[in-house]
């Protein structure tokens, strides 16, 4: 869902349009493929028949306008005749596209977090306010302020420049992280792990480090390799009736020890640039996969690291506001999460 509403947006350049356009095409294929069977190629057929509906309903909002503004009609007009045709191999890079449009430096960090949730997460409004502890009215209003803002400023549907990058690379590292932690850990649904959403967060990664090169930020070094051990104990985490297996009694031996040789490199890379938060819990997760039993684990080092942990997080909450504070201890109570 979250990848075609990423698409949905870049061809109409409208967040409520291209969700609703989604919800729509949905609906339709329900009923549709019930009938006629699956497509060849779902997702094409999804963003197909949404763009129509998604063209239709500025089309209508057009002629509505022109009543009240030909001008503003006119330009809604070109608007929709110049979007481009769907094409499938420009898919890959609209997600990295739509999370760094959301978040841009103009909105708050807690907004630019509860968008990207709500238009590529696809979680609802009151899922995202009971994390923010918000009223589900309250989370409404910040998300279609959120929107607005982004409309109104003119923000440009694009992965930015190398100048204007730094600005909004800390939010997008924390909406990839969360993406992989509501993977690792589902909220919803009757398994535990969703292997689509570690698989597609450790995608996005890499991507933001291509996007970086040659020097990527030690933080974003950092957030690779901290998922990629997180996912290397993926299948030791689940027994055979699908409940959860803690660290210290998992088969090691399940551990994929290939993505765990390719995270140590990085997790010695990140830290050499100085210990942020993602470079501390990197090495904590990499202590426990280099520890060939339970017993042979580094805990002297792992409650140093955990030491510094804390003292980063009090000298950030002395220069933050309170909404990043609470969003930075929501972070550090994931730390304590990823210990299962």
């Amino acid at each position: 869902m979250g990848r075609i509403v990423a698409t949905l947006i870049r061809l109409v350049g409208d967040f409520d349009v291209a969700e609703e356009a989604a919800q729509e095409a949905f609906a339709i294929a329900t009923e549709q493929w019930r009938v006629s069977g699956v497509p060849e190629l779902p997702r094409a057929w999804l963003i197909q028949t949404a763009r129509h509906k998604a063209i239709d309903r500025l089309r209508r909002r057009a002629r509505f306008e022109e009543k009240l503004d030909a001008y503003t009609a006119a330009g809604l007009s070109r608007t929709v005749e110049d979007a481009p045709d769907f094409d499938p191999g420009e898919i890959p890079d609209d997600r990295l596209r739509l999370i760094f449009t959301c978040c841009h430096p103009a909105l708050a960090l807690d907004a630019q977090v509860a968008l990207t949730l709500r238009t590529l997460g696809g979680l609802e409004t009151d899922e995202i306010a009971r994390a923010f502890v918000v009223p589900a009215a309250t989370m409404a209003q910040r998300l279609v302020r959120a929107k607005g803002k982004i409309r109104d400023a003119g923000v440009p549907y694009a992965v930015p420049d190398t100048r204007d990058m730094p600005a909004r690379l800390e939010a997008v590292l924390t909406v990839i992280y969360l993406i992989f932690t509501e993977g690792y850990a589902a909220t919803r649904g009757d398994t535990l792990v969703r292997t689509d959403l570690c698989a597609e967060a450790i995608r996005l990664a890499r991507l933001v480090r291509l996007l970086t090169a040659p020097e990527p930020p030690a933080e974003a070094t950092a957030l690779l390799a901290l998922m990629l051990l997180h996912d290397a104990r993926r299948e030791a985490r689940q027994d055979e009736a699908g409940d959860l297996v803690l660290l210290e009694e998992q088969d090691r031996g399940r551990w994929d020890r290939r993505q765990i040789a390719e995270a140590l490199p990085l997790v010695e890379e990140a830290l050499r640039a100085g210990p942020g938060p993602f470079a501390l819990q990197a090495a904590i997760a990499a202590l426990h996969c280099q520890a060939a039993r339970a017993e042979d684990t580094d805990w002297p080092q792992i409650v140093r690291l955990y030491d510094l942990l804390e003292s980063y997080a009090r000298a950030l909450a002395r220069v933050t506001n309170d909404a990043e504070r609470r969003f930075l201890e929501r972070r550090l109570r994931e730390v304590q999460r990823r210990e299962a």
